[in-house]
């Protein structure tokens, strides 16, 4: 009897471990698609790398405006959606808890990445700085945007906002204890640092071609809604701690909105 309750307990464990195996590697897996996607707007935003790689393009100027308009409204609506806490609530019931966030960044990368490959060239260029000392300006304020937005990940903790920090403790069977609301840094002086990064790395380029202002402003007014609905989620999660942090800091910059 003790044989075969050793046997079943050992079958337990070792399908216990298999889950926690599976559920790191998929965080992992899911992190490395996130950063591709991170990284391919990176360089696409300074057209550094292509983007518009599909072999369809729009017939015309306005067939190629909507569907790159459809192309961010399918990012935003899985950013802004994946993000709200009834659907986390539905998604936990089908995955396990732990790999809630690494599936948010899966879908993040694959969006990002399907935005990008199946964007749509529109001719014509809005501005070129021809300076070399702007040019120089230019850049910089290009890859500070950029940098400035993954150092702000680390100050919330990037592993968590990955989706890793959860996996890791599944794999570790430690139970996730979420972490304290920050205000550290670069969030003394702008609630929405990350944010941030992202608009001055897309409008920060020397070369405005009519391709990248469509996909800048989309981006942009993306950005614009869904910090309204993650406000939202804040306001609920820390309650009169985050309003007071609203009226003391501003959305980006000190002494704007």
């Amino acid at each position: 009897m003790n044989t075969i309750t050793d046997t079943a307990e050992l079958a337990m464990q070792s399908t216990n471990l298999f889950k926690r195996v599976t559920v790191l590697l998929y965080g992992v897996f899911a992190y490395a698609i996130g950063c591709m996607g991170l990284f391919w707007l990176i360089l696409g935003s300074g057209e550094i790398a292509p983007v518009g790689l599909s072999e369809w393009q729009a017939s015309n100027t306005l067939l190629a405006v909507l569907t790159n308009t459809g192309l961010i409204v399918l990012f935003g609506v899985q950013h802004s959606v994946m993000a709200r806490p009834w659907f986390k609530r539905q998604l936990v019931k089908i995955i396990p808890q732990s790999a809630e966030r690494a599936t948010f960044m899966l879908m993040s990368g694959i969006a990002t990445m399907s935005a990008i490959y199946f964007w749509q060239d529109i001719p014509g260029t809005i501005w070129v700085v021809e300076s070399t000392f702007a040019q120089v300006v230019l850049w910089s304020l290009y890859t500070f945007g950029w940098i400035y937005l993954l150092l702000s990940t680390f100050v919330t903790n990037h592993f968590e906002l990955m989706g890793l920090r959860q996996v890791y403790l599944y794999f570790r069977n430690q139970p996730y204890k979420p972490l304290p609301f920050t205000r550290k840094f670069m969030y003394r002086y702008s609630r929405h640092p990350m944010m941030l990064g992202v608009m001055i790395g897309l409008w920060a380029i020397p070369m405005m071609t009519v391709t990248h202002f469509i996909m800048s402003t989309l981006f942009t007014i993306y950005v614009v809604i869904g910090i309204y609905f993650e406000e939202k989620d804040l306001i609920k999660d820390f309650g009169e701690v985050y309003q007071q942090y609203k009226k003391e800091i501003a959305t980006f910059v000190p002494g704007m909105y």
